[in-house]
């Protein structure tokens, strides 16, 4: 029942620690953005100062410390050579982004997925627990009518036990009533005998 929660809990985590984890390449891409801007800006201002350096010689331009810098590590370094590399580690930049946006749009079609996967199961368990209950109710009932029948098919074999011993306790006697009349009748028929023979033995002597 809790897999796809921790599915999608452990989705919106890995996000998050995505996310997280470029917050230091977004920092440096608007960085590189405002370090862009600002060569931008000094290789413009660069022409009219270089175009005016014989008159104006004790005037500083506002870009020479940067690239004097640059030239103190990188003797050939021009402001074109600094603005060429960083033209590329910005391209180099907004390629990067693009693949985590992309990554981004992944995760995030993935975590779309899942949510909506999560709301069908959800449906799909709530239609579950219902018909769980019905089928519940149902067996109860099921149960309650079987211990019914059971009761009746146990008092019905009661009772037919009963009527079977009634049934043979009245064979048995009729059984004996049978032979009592017929041993009634055959003394009586004995004695009617008896007295027949008398009668034919008096008849003769008279």
């Amino acid at each position: 029942m809790a897999h796809w929660r921790e599915e999608y809990l452990a989705a919106l985590t890995v996000r998050d620690q995505r996310e997280k984890a470029n917050t230091n390449l977004y920092d440096a891409y608007a960085q590189l953005a405002d370090r862009t801007s600002k060569l931008a800006t000094a290789a413009k201002c660069a022409s009219p100062a270089t175009a005016q350096g014989e008159a104006q010689p004790t005037i500083p331009s506002p870009i020479v410390a940067a690239p004097r810098k640059q030239r103190s590590a990188e003797p050939d370094s021009t402001p074109t050579d600094l603005l060429n590399a960083t033209r590329a580690d910005l391209s180099e930049a907004q390629r990067s982004r693009s693949e985590l946006q992309d990554r981004l749009n992944r995760v995030n079609a993935e975590v779309e997925t899942l949510r909506k996967k999560s709301l069908q199961e959800g449906r799909r368990i709530n239609n579950l627990e219902s018909e769980r209950a019905h089928l519940k109710l149902r067996l109860k009932d099921r149960d309650a009518e079987l211990k019914g029948k059971a009761k009746l098919l146990e008092d019905f074999q009661d009772e037919l036990a009963t009527l079977n011993l009634q049934l043979n306790m009245a064979e048995e006697r009729s059984t004996r009533l049978k032979n009592e009349n017929q041993d009634l009748v055959d003394r009586w028929m004995a004695r009617m005998g008896q007295e027949a023979e008398a009668m034919n033995d008096a008849s003769k002597y008279s």
